[in-house]
């Protein structure tokens, strides 16, 4: 027997310790179900709009977070005012292209870093975010 994207949803869900509501499982469906990927709140709001899900741009918000908080997403902070929310949580960078908003996933072996600096408190690095903002 195979699952429904539904079931695989609600088991991903249940496994974060979230409980599978309506709503969840309809983002869950469109986060995950189209391979790793980078979504604005905006976007994910027209998609679920366009999917005839009826729901708030709060809920979309509030439902990426707490994905987030559970290690379902990475959030991608380009400034202040824009964030990209990435369904890859594994170590990766990114190259952000300025003029058409893109994001753009590249490994860690395309990377040269040299020795990060010490920090005040001598705390352990838990992980390096690296974005390149490309003018294009």
């Amino acid at each position: 027997m195979t699952l429904s994207v539904n079931d695989k949803n609600s088991d991903l869900l249940r496994q974060v310790g979230l409980r599978p509501t309506k709503q969840r499982l309809a983002l869950a469906e469109i986060l995950f179900g189209q391979g790793k990927r980078h979504v604005t709140a905006d976007s994910l709001y027209s998609e679920a709009l366009s999917s005839g899900i009826n729901i708030s741009l709060a809920t979309i918000y509030n439902v990426l977070h707490i994905f987030t908080s559970m290690g379902l997403l990475r959030e991608i902070s380009i400034d202040s005012s824009k964030s990209y929310f990435d369904t890859n949580t594994e170590e990766h960078h990114h190259f952000y292209y300025e003029k058409t908003g893109r994001l753009e996933d590249f490994t860690l072996d395309r990377l040269k870093l040299g020795p990060l600096p010490d920090n005040d408190e001598d705390l352990p690095v838990s992980r390096v975010d690296v974005v390149i903002r490309l003018d294009g």
